[in-house]
C-alpha cells in the first residue's frame, strides 16, 4: 500500500454561520463530532473552537487516518445528516489541507 494512502490527513476547517442559527449549528456539530469520534475507527481526532472576537466562526482541526478513512467518513449517516441540517447555516466554509509539525494531547 502506497504511502499517501496511509498517511494521516490533517485538515482544518474555517467556517462562517448564520449567527441566527449558531446555537442550532453548534448543537449539531457536536452530535457529529461525538459519533464521528465514536463510532468511526479512522477518525482520530476532531476539535471544534470558536473565534472568541466572533463566535460565528469556527474552526475545526480533523485528523483522519487516511484518505481512505476520510473519504469513507464523508458518507457516513450522521455526516450526511450533519451536512444537510447544516446546509442553510453556513454562510461560508473553507478547507485547508495542513502538514502536522507536532500534535499531542492530554484533553482526553
Amino acid at each position: 500500500m502506497s504511502e499517501a494512502r496511509t498517511a494521516p490527513i490533517v485538515r482544518m476547517a474555517e467556517l462562517e454561520i448564520e449567527a441566527d442559527q449558531l446555537e442550532a449549528y453548534r448543537l449539531l456539530l457536536a452530535e457529529e463530532i461525538e459519533a464521528s469520534v465514536a463510532m468511526e475507527p479512522g477518525v482520530l481526532m476532531l476539535n471544534a473552537v470558536a473565534l472568541q472576537e466572533d463566535p460565528a466562526q469556527i474552526r475545526i482541526l480533523e485528523v483522519y487516518a487516511s484518505q481512505r478513512d476520510y473519504e469513507a467518513h464523508l458518507q457516513t449517516p450522521h455526516f450526511l445528516k450533519y451536512k444537510s441540517l447544516t446546509s442553510g447555516m453556513v454562510k461560508a466554509l473553507r478547507l485547508i489541507d495542513v502538514d502536522p509539525l507536532l500534535m499531542r494531547s492530554k484533553m482526553d
